[in-house]
């Protein structure tokens, strides 16, 4: 893999990791590419506070969030063409975290620096590498996703903030029976269907894959406003587990017109991204896109399946909120496992392995 001089240079000055829970030698999302405008973005990624910026050439760059002089974090500072501007008493820092200015003095201390971060930017996603050494750099590039560079969809997300460990988002996202209870004015449909779906998982390396098809259903709100169905649908569920992140495929077409496990098969697509990142043991950053496929007024379906999503995940925000909230006052009660949570179990016997490397 080549290296750029940038990303030597940050080799040098990586922080040095403390005790985690959590896998490392990973990409994580770090944020959407249109995050990083003008000003810089402070966020806790892991437990370790980073600020993330664009330099005045577009390169986005990812450093410590604390100036070396006097602390403040570097994300309360202004962004100009060679860095971050500290908010404090002006102490200019470049994309590999050295001091370039110090305003009224001449000579700048050798320790005047702050650890810098791997950071690649890939199909509009930012990706920060944590490995597990002071001088741990990443061996591999960022995943591909280019659902968002092909042209062949059309896409939008955001960020949500979740007070639950990330884990129980994964939980959710690994099992889709729960549309039909959770998300009836979207993308439900009938809940018997769904907790009868036929299912199969499946698993390579780190990766595990959960296939669901629901034939001769109906379709739920949201298909129907966003596609010219002629009556009940062949329906499909594709979950893709990563470590950092899983690609969610789901979608339809009008009975029996297409095989639901066709690569190039028709219909209705939604094909989302989700980058769940720890913030700390708690809590959470879940990075999402959702790209669909319009027959007609792109612009107008877009922000159909925009609104429709960001209702659904309004709707599971609250229930994992939720969740987590009384695994607190409950305490270490028991709890059970059905037949919809194999996926989910593999994902977490994948994390716990990881974690003990």
């Amino acid at each position: 893999m080549s290296t750029s001089t940038a990303d030597q240079l940050a080799y040098e000055v990586t922080p040095t990791p403390k005790a985690t829970t959590f896998p490392l030698n990973q990409w994580y999302v770090a944020a959407l590419s249109w995050e990083l405008k003008d000003k810089p973005v402070g966020r806790t990624l892991l437990n370790k506070p980073v600020v993330l910026f664009r330099m005045g050439d577009g390169q986005v760059a990812a450093l410590e969030d604390r100036c070396c002089h006097r602390a403040l974090p570097l994300s309360n500072g202004t962004l100009e063409e060679a860095g971050v501007r500290c908010g404090y008493h002006g102490l200019l820092f470049n994309e590999v975290g050295k001091c370039v200015e110090i305003p009224g003095q001449d000579k700048i201390p050798s320790k005047a620096k702050v650890p810098a971060y791997h950071v690649r930017e890939r199909d509009q996603i930012v990706w920060i590498w944590f490995g597990n050494e002071a001088t741990s750099a990443p061996d591999c590039e960022p995943p591909a996703y280019d659902v968002h560079s092909s042209g062949r969809y059309v896409f939008d997300g955001s960020v949500y903030h979740y007070d639950a460990p990330y884990q129980l988002i994964h939980d959710n996202l690994m099992d889709l029976s729960h549309l039909g209870y959770v998300h009836l004015k979207t993308i439900g449909g009938n809940a018997r269907i769904h907790m009868n779906a036929e299912m199969k998982i499946e698993s390579e390396g780190n990766m595990v894959r959960v296939v669901r098809y629901m034939p001769d259903s109906v379709p739920p709100p949201t298909y129907t406003a966003a596609y010219p169905f002629k009556g009940n649908v062949d329906r499909w569920q594709e979950i893709e587990f990563h470590v950092s992140h899983l690609r969610i495929w789901t979608g339809a077409v009008d009975v029996g017109t297409d095989a639901m496990d066709a690569p190039e098969r028709g219909g209705f697509h939604m094909r989302g991204f989700h980058g769940v990142t720890p913030e700390t043991e708690i809590t959470s950053h879940y990075f999402w896109t959702m790209a669909t496929n319009p027959v007609s007024d792109p612009d107008a379906i877009k922000a159909k399946v925009i609104e429709q999503t960001i209702l659904t995940f309004d709707e599971d925000k609250e229930v994992i909120e939720a969740q987590f909230k009384n695994m607190r006052q409950f305490g270490e009660n028991p709890m059970i496992d059905i037949h919809v949570d194999v996926g989910a179990n593999r994902a977490r016997r994948i994390i716990e392995e990881l974690k003990s490397k």
